[in-house]
């Protein structure tokens, strides 16, 4: 709102006008994983990268934001040589690592900036400009090639990946011995060199980057014939753990779901976002509407969104709602309000007493205290 009042934010749905005279262009369209074979769809991004040049009437930075193969800047330079080529147009590889639900804090305070370029003095010297504010912010501003910075993106996104879905085998091993996995989380994350983000067991990852990102880099590296094969089994490993989700939740109800009520807290990917986009919850319920069940679900920002993609679920007014007369209750997003319910009132409401909590934040004494059985 201030910076549109100064004069220094406008928004135009007028692309000619918009790029007329700007130094730096941005381009941050989507790449959905490509229907059929799992490669990004770049289709986006190459059409906005036309319109950008074919509007451009002196020289410019275009810097694709968007999650691009390594490449994809190459074909951006292309279409700008092919048709205008007179101007000075530099394109650059400027990718984002800002983790939805805490975007804005992570934009002010980044861990690092990262621009690739050719080698255009007057590209850097542009994205220096632009970052020059974060940069006073002690952010490290790390120019590279163009391919590189394209690269980086993918290798960040699918070593996280790769995290989640080690300490998600951990967890299944951890049932399988008696052990317990967030002690096991803990104790390996206190060592730096490993850290303790990323480790904490749950029912797979989904979203809007990590599945399309890991799928993309396997894609990358099998058309370069040098097959990434840890991503590989990552990525398989979690389609798998989607699914088995579901098997564990018919476990619970005594490996019989038919006619039975299953209570579903949490639907989105993750907590502080609609977003259901290849979230986990998608996979339990067609696992467990396979098995027969019945399905009752809340979630505080979720149910719009999934409500269409999950017709048989009823969507209930709150988890209270969710437990009433159900089965087995299932934590499935670690929501903040899920952490302060009324554990009692919930165990009283219900049919049954078995939880399934999959992202281990209820702690066992007091589940088991309020009636539960932690399944």
């Amino acid at each position: 709102g201030n910076n549109a009042e100064a004069g220094r934010l406008t928004f135009t749905t007028d692309l000619a006008a918009g790029v007329k005279g700007a130094d730096a262009i941005f381009i941050a369209v989507g790449t959905p994983s490509r229907r059929g074979d799992g490669h990004a769809d770049l289709s986006y991004v190459y059409a906005a990268a036309q319109e950008i040049v074919a509007a451009l009437d002196g020289p410019a930075v275009i810097v694709t934001k968007s999650t691009v193969p390594v490449g994809t800047g190459d074909e951006v330079e292309r279409i700008a040589r092919e048709l205008k080529p007179d101007l000075d147009i530099q394109v650059v590889s400027n990718p984002e690592f800002l983790r939805e639900g805490a975007a804005i804090g992570d934009f002010k305070r980044p861990d690092r900036v990262v621009v690739g370029t050719t080698g255009s003095e007057r590209a850097i010297a542009v994205m220096s400009q632009v970052y020059r504010p974060l940069n006073l912010n002690q952010a490290p501003l790390m120019f590279t090639g163009r391919r590189t910075a394209e690269l980086i993106k993918y290798a960040a996104n699918a070593f996280l990946a790769t995290k989640i879905t080690f300490i998600n085998e951990m967890a299944d091993l951890c049932e399988a011995v008696g052990a317990d996995v967030q002690d096991v989380s803990r104790g390996i994350g206190l060592d730096n060199r490993i850290g303790s983000k990323f480790l904490h067991a749950g029912p797979g990852y989904g979203g809007s980057c990590f599945p399309k990102d890991t799928l993309a880099l396997v894609k990358t590296g099998q058309d370069h014939d040098t097959p990434i094969r840890i991503v590989e089994t990552v990525v398989q490993v979690n389609d798998l753990r989607k699914r088995a989700m579901g098997r564990k939740i018919v476990k619970a109800l005594g490996g019989d779901a038919r006619g039975k009520k299953v209570a579903l807290l949490g639907l989105t990917f993750k907590p502080n976002t609609d977003d259901m986009r290849d979230a986990p919850s998608l996979a339990i319920v067609q696992a467990l509407e396979d098995a027969g069940a019945r399905i009752v679900a809340y979630d505080p920002e979720g149910m719009a969104v999934a409500a269409p993609m999950m017709p048989n679920v009823t969507m209930a007014k709150d988890a209270y709602e969710a437990a009433e007369g159900a089965d087995v209750l299932v934590l499935v997003t670690e929501w903040d309000i899920f952490r302060a319910l009324d554990m009692k009132r919930l165990a009283s409401a219900m049919n049954g007493n078995a939880l399934v909590d999959l992202r281990n934040i209820y702690p066992l004494a007091e589940v088991t205290e309020a009636g539960f059985t932690l399944a």
